[in-house]
């Protein structure tokens, strides 16, 4: 049977503070795997030691959360600092677990760390599952390297974040820690898990096809105009107000999304940066060629999405035990004071059940055909069977 437990800390020591919520989450259990996520406040190294120090033996992996985390006891968002940590503990799961930095080449560290997993694992087949966090860039690479050695497999997770997008985040994967690369977990599981991974985001009329894109994730052109140009023509805006992170606040309620295959799965991308030349950095990929949708939604339905998906979430299984639940921290900035929302919503859902809130700048799931994505301002609750 799998249990979990959730153990936090808002002390001001690093070190003192990785130790409480480390000796609060493994209080009576052998863990399989912790799931940390904290405040760029700290010193990520001696947190990492005041965890390591209760045991040794348990693998970390998880990464910094934007503003706050939410636990079962309500939402912890201290400037001097907070961590939580869930611990999974279950004799019929193996977990592994390791942080690389980037390398050359994304995808080729990403295939790196599936092969080294698997060795530590002492598995010659895939997991069931990986967890994974990168930072905010090249999380698509990572995922295709990672995958060039497992095939496909679901994943779940989200991207290092901070709190003003200043490049301060942190990914952890046992002892290592780096600002640039990618933490991974790999999940060796029979129980069932549940992910759902969605925007919740309503498609408008407004839609064009991407006709430029430069460096991945700028796109310079939506029907051959200035994208820029043509976003603010669909919501009656002007130009000079959507420059610089302007964009970013200005989008979070209406985004743009692009669909599978299958049209099974609209993944949202988020216009971050309006640039001088009309082009608009987005949080993720796109591609030419592809249709870009406008997205609406209000903040009530941001808020309602949480509970929602949640019922989804819980759909999947049959008698749940724990909740990995990674939100969009672009998302919590548009729900702002409301966020206290979201915890009675998620309280309402799991009632007594262990879960874990982390804010990310990126979000990690799969549709219908379970092909992995990334994507921005999105959702993706994992549910974990006892």
């Amino acid at each position: 049977m799998l249990k979990s437990k959730v153990g936090y800390s808002t002390l001001t020591d690093s070190f003192e503070a990785g130790k409480e919520a480390m000796e609060t989450a493994t209080a009576g259990l052998n863990g399989k795997i912790a799931f940390m996520f904290s405040s760029v406040a700290y010193d990520q190294e001696k947190l990492m030691e005041g965890v390591k120090s209760v045991s040794e033996t348990v693998p970390v992996v998880g990464c910094t959360s934007s503003a706050s985390i939410i636990v079962p006891d309500g939402i912890l968002n201290n400037e001097t600092g907070y961590v939580g940590i869930m611990i999974l503990d279950d004799p019929d799961m193996e977990v592994v677990s390791m942080c690389s930095e980037r390398g050359e080449s994304p995808r080729e560290t990403g295939r790196k760390v599936a092969i080294s997993l698997m060795e530590k694992a002492n598995m010659d087949f895939a997991p069931d599952y990986f967890f994974m966090s990168a930072n905010p860039a090249e999380e698509e690479a990572y995922i295709k390297g990672i995958q060039d050695v497992i095939g496909r497999v679901p994943c779940f997770g989200g991207s290092a974040a901070d709190n003003d997008v200043s490049g301060k985040w942190s990914l952890f994967g046992d002892e290592t820690i780096v600002n640039d690369g990618v933490a991974v977990a790999f999940i060796y599981t029979d129980k069932k898990v549940s992910n759902v991974y969605t925007g919740a985001y309503k498609e408008t009329k407004d839609m064009g096809v991407i006709t430029k894109v430069k460096n991945n994730r700028v796109l310079m052109e939506i029907d051959g105009e200035p994208a820029l140009e043509k976003y603010a023509k669909w919501r009656g805006m002007k130009t000079d107000d959507l420059m610089d992170n302007n964009l970013l606040v200005a989008t979070i309620l209406s985004p743009l999304g692009v669909k599978d295959r299958l049209g099974s799965l609209t993944a949202i991308r988020h216009p971050m940066v309006g640039n001088k030349d009309l082009s608009m950095n987005i949080g993720a990929n796109l591609a030419e060629g592809t249709a870009v949708i406008r997205m609406e939604a209000t903040v009530d339905e941001l808020i309602d999405s949480v509970g929602k998906t949640l019922k989804e979430t819980k759909k999947g299984l049959d008698d749940p035990a724990a909740y990995l639940l990674v939100h969009c921290g672009g998302r919590a900035l548009g729900i702002g004071d409301r966020l206290n929302e979201v915890y009675e919503a998620i309280k309402k859902e799991v009632k007594d059940v262990p879960f874990i809130v982390a804010f990310t700048f990126g979000e990690y799931g799969s549709g219908d055909d379970q092909a992995d994505t990334t994507g921005g301002l999105m959702l993706s609750f994992t549910g974990f069977d006892k």
